[in-house]
């Protein structure tokens, strides 16, 4: 059974920085399209950033602030979170394409077409 486990969130001052991993496990990884998403208390599940075989996205939100990442001989996802603010304060996660004869895009749109991991929570105070 493939596994995507995220870790590296935490509680941070606003301002601070953290680093996400979303390690990929238990079955072919060949999909170069991952996304991070996350959700807030009482709010939707929203896109954060996108990788689809090295073109990036990302939310306006986020725009100058994050980076993501994928490190194809690890397995591994990241998302660099720097100037963080309370307003980024949620559980992340990241999802992975299940089928990739689907575009990229598509499938990142629809949380049926992407598996997910557990989450990790980030906290930001002011």
């Amino acid at each position: 059974q493939g596994q995507l486990v995220e870790s590296g969130g935490g509680s941070v001052q606003a301002g601070g920085s953290l680093r996400l991993s979303c390690a990929a496990s238990g079955y072919p990884f060949s999909s170069d399209c991952m996304g991070w998403f996350r959700q807030a208390p009482g709010k939707e599940r929203e896109e954060v950033a996108t990788f689809d075989d090295g073109t990036t996205t990302y939310a306006d939100s986020v725009k100058g602030r994050f980076t993501i990442s994928k490190d194809n001989a690890k397995n591994t996802l990241y998302l660099q979170m720097n100037s963080l603010i309370p307003e980024d304060t949620a559980m992340y996660y990241c999802a992975a394409q299940k089928y990739t004869d689907l575009s990229c895009t598509y499938s990142l749109g629809r949380s049926d077409l992407v598996y997910w991991g557990r989450g990790t929570q980030v906290t930001v105070s002011s």
